[in-house]
């Protein structure tokens, strides 16, 4: 995107960092509005149990919420972001979990050391020409047969956020994506898809969601 290729890092990283702590605030209670969700996250978890358990990677975790969430149902969890500031939240908030500096299009992380990987509406800033070497990340970050639960929003355009989360400025291109699209990309990547659903809830208008399961041959 544009003549400079990190430059949505670069937003994505500052903007994070100024919306932190009203970020936290306003998004800390979600998950008790959003039962289907909750249903969703504790479906992975089972499935990560039922798998022997291990370590789960929530990928652009914020402010930990999620993180903290499956490590209630259990969940070898822990966190990475790119915002140090969301980070920093996300310790005051949840002492004691882990939470990593990190970025998914360079995700550092060992090949196949993850029995999960959740990325929950942290893909909706990723460009398009991105998509391809984040989901071969995931892909080689997650063991075979082990699990990725993903949420997005669901439309077909993109459009750019110049603030938010009490009105403080912003510079974030927020991309919907078709549930076809999404899962075309994880095919190619390796992924086989388990199940997927669209919902309207607290977390999205109209949001989506798929639980995929990394094949355990080679993508082509």
């Amino acid at each position: 995107m544009g003549p400079n290729t990190d430059g949505w890092l670069d937003d994505t990283r500052t903007s994070y960092d100024t919306v932190a702590a009203s970020y936290a605030d306003l998004t800390r209670h979600l998950l008790d509005e959003t039962p289907e969700e909750r249903a969703v996250l504790a479906l992975f978890a089972d499935l990560v149990r039922a798998q022997g358990g291990g370590p789960v990677a929530d990928v652009g975790c914020g402010t930990g919420r999620i993180t903290a969430h499956l490590r209630q149902l259990g969940v070898d969890a822990f966190g990475i972001d790119l915002s140090p500031g969301m980070l920093e939240v996300a310790r005051r908030d949840h002492p004691g979990l882990r939470f990593d500096l990190g970025t998914m299009t360079d995700l550092d992380l060992g090949d196949a050391s993850m029995t999960g990987l959740v990325a929950w509406y942290s893909l909706i800033h990723v460009p398009d020409d991105e998509i391809d070497s984040v989901f071969a990340h995931f892909q080689r970050a997650v063991r075979p047969g082990g699990l990725l639960l993903l949420s997005f929003h669901v439309g077909g355009e993109s459009r750019l956020k110049t603030e938010g989360y009490g009105g403080h400025p912003m510079k974030v291109h927020v991309h919907r994506r078709q549930h076809g699209q999404m899962m075309a990309w994880l095919n190619d990547a390796g992924f086989a898809i388990e199940s997927h659903r669209t919902l309207t809830s607290a977390e999205s208008k109209l949001g989506g969601i798929i639980l995929a399961r990394r094949q355990a041959t080679a993508p082509r």
